[in-house]
């Protein structure tokens, strides 16, 4: 193991995550209670509530008309958020349904609703017909495991108009025999044709496809216990079907595992495309594509930064931006940060989305809000 700063015995999980989840992950608060003015953005960009009544928000997706859905884990809900007046800020928030197994995931295709629960996807056929009165949803697949361990999932539809859906690992790191674990699988809409599409991925709760090449990228959250600074989290470029991303052997570029290090070398993966900050808990990312941010951010990643919740010093609970070269990460700086206070956290942010006028929301489900980070001259 390399280190010992910040590992903690096994027996001291349950406690830590207990104490942790303490510390960073304040009640929702209102708001006017909301310290934006910490958050530190480059000249010319602003944030301000786009939403603030979203408890536990988490994935987005936006439908042609305007509608926005948002996912939760813990809450077990699923919303409708609606700017009637195109104000920039949101009029209502509508619970569509609740109930349900860590609903992190939302996608919306040909006026449906789809929502990734642990073991199944469902669909919400003419959602935005019957917002106050949903319909009973279709289930679309149920053949995914139930571990509620990295079970909840992020999911989206691809150029090529098949769903994705990741299944992370049941576990802090394992090798399960079940080839479903740590891996990215795609279906067609109606929930056959199911097929793996990249495997040795441990987590991964946030992807996109470049605007140009239509190739997937995707976030990857590292083990734990490896000490403070092992490994990274990842970014990964995945140009075809069948790559393996390393886990649980290797992290990282060449880190190889403690526990299954000497069974496979890190040579034998795909490499990631930048390496993130370790136990940032990088989550939603996206390639900015719209016109309101300077040309110099077009075709670029944002990735939201959930923050860390076992590492001596935390970090993450911000917005970066990765900047490309072709094909080619070329680097990796903090966006938006302020989050983290003097060692404590009033939000953490878990996804983002560009808007069709070209602002960027933001999702955060420990203060209860969605943001709007906006550009003027």
């Amino acid at each position: 193991m390399t280190g010992r700063k910040g590992w903690y015995p096994p027996v001291l999980v349950t406690i830590i995550l207990v104490l942790s989840f303490t510390l960073i992950s304040p009640p929702t608060v209102g708001a006017e209670r909301l310290p934006l003015e910490t958050v530190k953005l480059p000249p010319g960009f602003s944030i301000s509530i786009y939403a603030s009544n979203v408890p536990h928000a988490r994935s987005m997706t936006l439908s042609p008309n305007g509608t926005l859905f948002v996912g939760t884990r813990t809450a077990g809900t699923v919303y409708a958020v609606l700017d009637r007046d195109r104000d920039s800020t949101a009029d209502e928030v509508i619970v569509i349904a609740k109930g349900l197994n860590m609903p992190n995931g939302v996608a919306f295709r040909d006026g449906a609703l789809y929502v990734a629960e642990v073991s199944r996807i469902l669909r919400y056929d003419r959602i935005e017909a019957s917002l106050y009165n949903p319909p009973a949803p279709v289930v679309v697949n149920r053949g995914f495991p139930t571990d509620r361990h990295h079970g909840w999932k992020f999911i989206r539809f691809g150029p090529d108009g098949k769903l994705y859906v990741p299944v992370g690992a049941p576990c802090n790191v394992c090798n399960p025999t079940d080839e479903r674990y740590a891996a990215i699988w795609r279906m067609e809409p109606d929930g056959t044709g199911l097929e793996l599409f990249a495997r040795g991925v441990r987590n991964t709760v946030g992807f996109d496809w470049h605007p140009t090449t239509e190739k997937l990228w995707f976030t990857d959250n590292g083990r734990d216990w490896m000490g403070d600074d092992q490994p990274p989290d990842e970014l990964n470029r995945a140009p075809r079907p069948g790559l393996h991303f390393g886990f649980p052997y290797c992290h990282g570029t060449n880190v190889p595992d403690p526990q299954y290090g000497t069974q496979r070398r890190c040579e034998d993966f795909t490499p990631p495309a930048v390496e993130l900050g370790p136990h940032v808990a990088s989550l939603g990312m996206r390639f900015y594509t719209g016109a309101m941010f300077p040309k110099s951010y077009r075709g670029q990643i944002f990735i939201a930064e959930h923050g860390s919740w076992n590492r001596s010093t935390p970090i993450g609970y911000r917005i970066t931006l990765v900047r490309l070269r072709g094909n080619r990460a070329v680097s990796y700086d903090v966006f938006a940060d302020g989050w983290l206070r003097g060692g404590r956290a009033w939000g953490r942010p878990v996804d983002v989305l560009v808007m069709p006028d070209g602002a960027l929301l933001v999702s955060d489900d420990s203060a209860g809000a969605i943001y709007r980070i906006s550009y003027t001259p």
